[in-house]
C-alpha cells in the first residue's frame, strides 16, 4: 500500500478544492457588489425611495408615433420614463365590448424643482386619432404646494350603448404628455403605467346615476389611534380599516394607503396634521388624494400650516354603485366600482425651511359607512382579476394593517430586509470584501505549503470529509 500516494490524491483534490472555494467566494462577493450597486443610495436604510415600482413592473419604452407604439396587457403594470416636453405613445388592442383605464404616475427625483402648472396628461386614442377623453380632466398638476411627488394621471375607452366615440374594436393608443410650466428642472421622469380592462355586463343597466344618496358629513370618528405606516407608493400602500390611525411624514414625503369598499359602501377620510416648533406659514401644506381601483384620481383636500394642528377633510363621497359612472362629476363618477381605494398623502417640501424635516405627527381618521351589497353581474373576468371585488382576503389585510405586496420591496418584512441589507452592504462592503479576499488568499498559501512539505492527508476513518483536503462542503 503506497500511503503517500494516496495521499497525493487527496491532497490534489484538496487543491482544486480551495480554487473552487475561491472562485465561488469571489463570485459571491461579485454578486454583492452588484447588489449594493444596485440597491444605490435611495435604498440605504433610513431612506426609502420617492416611489416604490412593483416588483414585476414591464420594462417599456414609449414611441414618438402611434404606429410604432408597444402594445400593453390588461391587467399588466409597466415602468417607462419622459423627457421634458415629452409626448409618448403606447399602444391598446381593445375588442368593442370591454371597459379600458389606463393610469400614469410620473415620478420625479428627489430634489427636482417643479411649478405649479407642471404635471402629466394621459388620453386614449381611437385607430383614426380622435380622443376618447377629451378635456383636462385627463390631466394632473403639481399645483400649490409645487412640490415634486408622485403624480397620477388617467384616461379611459367606455364602452356601451350609451358611447358616441371609440365604440369599435381595433388598435387604440395611449398618449402620455409631459406638462411643463418652463421654469421646472428638465431631468427625466421615471412612470408607471396600469392597464385595467373591465368587461361589460351580462344585461344592460341604467344609464343614469343616483339622484339621491347621504352627503352629509357624519360626526368626526373618534377613539384611540393606532400605528400604521403608510407605503410609498400604490405596490406597498398600507392597508386600513374604518378606525383612527398615526403615523409620521416628512418634509416633501408622500404616504400611500389603502381601504376595501365593497358596492354599496362609502368613504370619509380625514387627514390631520400635529403641532410643531418653527415660525411662519405655509398656505399649501398637507394634501390628500383618494384614488380609485384603477387610479383614477376621485378627490383631494388640503390645509396650509402654522405650527398648530391642522385637518384636511375629502368632501362627502356617493356609495359605490355602478351607474356613478354616467354622472358628470368627476367625484361621483369616480365612485364606479368596488376594490380598494388608496389615500395618499403629501406633505410639502416647503415644510422643511420653517419648521423642519420632521417627521411630523399624521392622524387618519377613516370611516366606512354603509352595509356591502351585490356586484354588478359581468360577462367575464377583469384584468387584473378581483380587481373590482372585495374579498375575504382583503378584510383580513385591513384588519392586520398588511402592505400591498406588489412592490419592489413587497411587504413591510421584505422592505425591511432589502433595506437593512442595503444599508449593511453599503457600510460594510468593504471590510467583507476584505475579509474574503483575505481568507481565500490563506487558503491558497496553506495548500501550497502542504503541497511543497510532501504532506500526507489520510482520510478519516469515520468516512468524513477532511476539513483541510476533503471534498468541497455544501455552501
Amino acid at each position: 500500500m503506497t500511503v503517500r500516494g494516496y495521499g497525493e490524491g487527496w491532497r490534489v483534490m484538496g487543491r482544486r478544492t480551495g480554487w473552487w472555494r475561491g472562485r465561488t467566494v469571489l463570485a459571491g462577493a461579485a454578486v454583492l457588489l452588484s447588489v449594493a450597486a444596485s440597491a444605490g443610495p435611495a435604498t440605504a436604510a433610513g431612506t426609502p425611495p420617492p416611489y416604490r415600482f412593483a416588483a414585476d413592473a414591464e420594462q417599456v419604452e414609449g414611441a414618438t408615433q402611434p404606429a410604432d407604439a408597444v402594445r400593453l396587457s390588461p391587467g399588466t403594470t409597466y415602468r417607462s420614463s419622459i423627457g421634458d416636453n415629452g409626448k409618448l405613445y403606447y399602444g391598446l388592442r381593445l375588442d368593442a365590448v370591454s371597459n379600458a383605464y389606463v393610469s400614469a404616475t410620473a415620478v420625479p427625483r428627489v430634489g427636482t424643482k417643479v411649478v405649479y402648472s407642471d404635471g402629466i396628461k394621459v388620453s386614449i386614442q381611437d385607430p383614426d386619432g380622435h380622443k376618447c377623453f377629451s378635456g383636462d380632466a385627463g390631466a394632473a398638476r403639481f399645483g400649490a404646494t409645487e412640490s415634486p411627488r408622485p403624480l397620477t394621471a388617467w384616461a379611459s375607452r367606455r364602452a356601451g350603448p350609451d358611447t358616441y366615440a371609440c365604440k369599435g374594436a381595433g388598435t387604440y393608443s395611449v398618449l402620455v404628455e409631459r406638462i411643463s410650466g418652463g421654469e421646472s428642472s428638465p431631468d427625466d421622469w421615471e412612470l408607471e403605467l396600469q392597464y385595467v380592462s373591465e368587461p361589460a355586463l351580462k344585461k344592460s343597466g341604467s344609464t343614469s346615476a343616483p339622484e339621491v344618496w347621504d352627503s352629509a358629513s357624519p360626526e368626526a370618528l373618534g377613539g384611540s389611534a393606532r400605528t400604521r405606516k403608510g407605503g410609498t407608493s400604490f405596490n406597498e400602500a398600507r392597508s386600513l380599516e374604518q378606525g383612527v390611525w398615526k403615523d409620521g411624514i416628512r418634509a416633501g414625503q408622500t404616504l400611500f394607503y389603502r381601504v376595501p369598499l365593497d358596492w354599496g359602501q362609502q368613504i370619509y377620510a380625514t387627514a390631520e396634521l400635529g403641532p410643531a416648533d418653527g415660525d411662519g406659514f405655509l398656505g399649501n401644506a398637507l394634501a390628500m388624494s383618494l384614488y380609485n381601483p384603477v387610479r383614477a384620481f376621485v378627490d383631494d383636500a388640503g390645509t396650509g400650516y402654522d405650527g398648530a394642528e391642522k385637518s384636511a377633510e375629502l368632501e362627502p363621497l356617493p356609495p359605490v354603485a355602478y351607474e356613478n359612472r354616467y354622472d358628470v362629476d368627476d367625484q361621483v363618477s369616480g365612485m364606479r366600482f368596488a376594490g380598494w381605494y388608496y389615500v395618499a398623502v403629501h406633505l410639502g417640501a416647503g415644510m422643511a425651511e420653517k419648521f423642519g424635516d420632521g417627521p411630523f405627527e399624521l392622524t387618519l381618521r377613516v370611516r366606512v359607512s354603509g352595509a356591502p351589497g351585490a356586484a354588478p353581474a359581468y360577462a367575464g373576468t377583469a384584468a387584473p382579476r378581483d380587481v373590482f371585488d372585495v374579498t375575504a382576503g382583503d378584510k383580513d389585510a385591513a384588519a392586520s394593517g398588511a402592505a400591498a405586496t406588489g412592490g419592489d420591496g413587497g411587504s413591510d418584512g421584505n422592505t425591511a430586509m432589502k433595506a437593512v441589507a442595503a444599508g449593511g452592504i453599503g457600510a460594510g462592503f468593504v471590510l467583507v470584501l476584505g475579509l474574503v479576499v483575505w481568507t481565500v488568499a490563506a487558503r491558497r498559501r496553506a495548500t501550497t505549503a502542504a503541497g511543497d512539505a510532501g504532506e500526507v492527508a489520510v482520510p478519516p476513518v469515520d468516512g468524513t470529509a477532511s476539513r483541510e483536503y476533503g471534498a468541497p462542503r455544501a455552501w
